[in-house]
């Protein structure tokens, strides 16, 4: 799996000089896909290279990718598969804040259990793995920097901190965190939310609204690796390869809490 992951980490390093070569060439036209979210040029050039490299790597694991699956090409899955998002925040790239990630995730059975979240604009990287621990890096170019391992912080019956979608705020959300005594109010794009949890900056981070797994499993998957948990809103573990779904479209999630110490959810 360690092995694994370094390839992982590879392959999102190079998805991300193809969405930095677009983004560093200004502002970038959007279309807008037939759920109403927007692609860019840097999406597919970025899901191109990371398919052609999971192919190579893994050949028989099946790869579920956003704009792939966008355009109605989506493998049967089996035990195991890949779960991509190649643009996670692409309003955000649309809006130059840097607040954008590639998540690459490996998802055994119905949990995901190994991956990667690397945000090229920012230079940092995380990567997670079940029974391998979660870890963060810089990144300066291609060159990954000394590893530190993290870890979710353990809750001491302070006011937790609470990371929040900057795009996403529902008034769901701000009623379910009446709930809490809630210190700092984070707000951060894409999946550096999860990542905020797992390195201990914020305890805890609801989602409720839409979602889709290639949204959510990298991020779940470094936040398990470091001690944390997500959860449907119901309080069962976050499910992945979800088909055939009676209230929604294949791969959609429902709403979910992610938590660093037990018991906040």
């Amino acid at each position: 799996m360690s092995a694994l992951l370094d390839q992982i980490v590879r392959i999102a390093i190079d998805a991300g000089k193809e969405i930095m070569a677009v983004y560093d060439a200004g502002p970038c036209a959007a279309e807008t896909k037939g759920d109403g979210s927007p692609v860019t040029e840097a999406d597919a050039r970025a899901e191109a290279v990371i398919l052609a490299a999971l192919a190579k790597i893994s050949p028989d694991v099946p790869v579920v990718a956003e704009e792939e699956a966008a355009a109605g090409r989506i493998p049967e899955c089996g035990g195991s598969f890949f779960l991509v998002d190649p643009l996670d925040g692409t309003k955000e790239f649309i809006n130059r804040n840097g607040e954008f990630t590639v998540n690459i995730a490996l998802i055994s059975g119905d949990a995901p259990v190994a991956g990667v979240v690397y945000a090229p604009a920012l230079g940092t990287i995380w990567a997670g793995a079940e029974g391998a621990g979660a870890r963060m890096a810089s990144v300066a170019g291609s060159v990954v920097g000394a590893w530190s391992d993290i870890a979710v912080r353990p809750a001491n019956g302070r006011p937790i901190d609470v990371v929040a979608s900057k795009s996403h705020m529902t008034d769901e959300t701000k009623e379910f965190l009446e709930r809490y005594k809630v210190g700092q109010l984070i707000s951060v794009g894409s999946s550096l939310k999860f990542c905020q949890v797992a390195q201990g900056l914020a305890d805890l981070y609801p989602r409720l609204g839409r979602t889709m797994e290639w949204d959510t499993a990298a991020g779940d998957a470094v936040l398990r690796a470091a001690g944390g948990m997500v959860k449907a809103i119901d309080g069962t573990p976050m499910r992945y390869g979800k088909r055939q779904q009676a209230d929604d479209v294949d791969f959609a999630n429902g709403w979910f809490v992610a938590s660093g110490a037990a018991g906040l959810f």
